[in-house]
Formats: structure tokens, C-alpha cells, sequence
């Protein structure tokens, strides 16, 4: 699968789906439609999405607007940054300060709403196990652990207004009255 092919089932997905839980479902079913290989090819696609966006400021962004994010959450935040669909995605990988100009994330810092979609990670083996019946092979790929070397403490406030200003002015400073 290409990676506008990729995109482009996720689109349909958003496509009047609403809550991030149903545009997982939404993917489900629509790649169910598919051919296996094609099924088998979205989740290595996806598998690379998600490793290109394993990224410490990108962590660091989830952990402020999630109020934490340990490895499970980081990778559920992902899983709803999928959602967003692929312009939102490739800019917040590029740019994680760049969530601050989404309405949802700006109404979180006041609302705590937590931005979380495990069901979209599941989304080929749902639709493989609903196409075919059988579990989807295993992926022979190696997986090419992420270079973590520039972590920092998500918790000082301090690196996290020079790293992600934006987000950092809505999720830790006081709300303006």
C-alpha cells in the first residue's frame, strides 16, 4: 500500500465519522473491503507512520496535553493523531507545537480532555480478522528502535516553554480570566 493509499482510507474513514472510535471503526470496515495483501500492506504502512513519529517533542507534546503520557498513552495519542487525518499528522511530526492551533487541544487545556484512539492501532488486524477470519501474519520487518537520546523531563516547565512555547502557554500557565 502507498502511502496516499494509506491516507486516503483514512479520509474516508473521518468522512462523517465524528469521534475518533468511530472513525477507527469506520477504517475497519473499509479496509475489510479489501484484499488481504492490501490489508497486510496498511499495517506496514502503518507501522511506519507510527515509527516516524516516535519522537521525544512529540512525546513531550502529548505528555502536556494528556497531563502525562507514559509508552501505552504515547502511543494511543498517536493512534488519535492518526484520526486527524494526514496533513495534522505530518505537521504535528514536524512541528508538535503545532497542535496548539487545533480547537479540540486549545479547549483541552481548559475542558482536561485526554486525546487518546487504541482502536486505531488495532485497525488491520481488526479488518484482516473480519476479511479473512485468520489473524494478520506477523511482520518480518526489523523493528528500527527510535533515537530517544534527546529525552527530556516532561515535567519542567521551564524546557517545555522553550521547547513547545505554544503548548506549553496553554497547558501550563494559569488560564487567562
Amino acid at each position: 500500500m502507498r502511502t496516499e493509499d494509506f491516507w486516503q482510507l483514512i479520509d474516508r474513514a473521518r468522512a462523517g465519522a465524528g469521534e475518533p472510535g468511530a472513525v477507527a471503526a469506520r477504517a475497519v470496515a473499509l479496509l475489510a473491503e479489501r484484499d488481504p495483501e492490501e490489508i497486510v500492506g496498511y499495517a506496514r504502512h502503518q507501522r511506519r507512520v507510527l515509527s516516524a513519529s516516535y519522537r521525544v517533542d512529540l512525546w513531550g507534546a502529548a505528555y502536556l496535553i494528556n497531563g502525562g503520557a507514559s509508552d501505552d498513552g504515547f502511543e494511543y495519542f498517536r493512534g488519535w493523531l492518526m484520526t486527524q487525518g494526514r496533513a495534522v499528522f505530518a505537521r504535528a511530526v514536524t512541528d508538535p507545537d503545532s497542535l496548539a492551533e487545533l480547537p479540540r487541544v486549545r479547549a483541552a487545556a481548559l475542558s482536561g480532555e485526554e486525546f487518546e484512539c487504541e482502536d486505531m492501532l488495532a485497525v488491520p488486524w481488526e479488518a484482516y480478522r473480519k476479511a479473512t477470519a485468520t489473524e494478520l501474519p506477523a511482520d518480518r520487518d526489523p523493528v528500527v528502535p527510535p533515537d530517544l537520546n534527546d529525552f527530556w523531563d516532561f515535567d519542567d516547565e521551564e524546557e517545555a516553554r522553550r521547547r513547545l512555547p505554544r503548548l506549553a502557554a496553554l497547558f501550563t500557565e494559569p488560564p487567562a480570566e
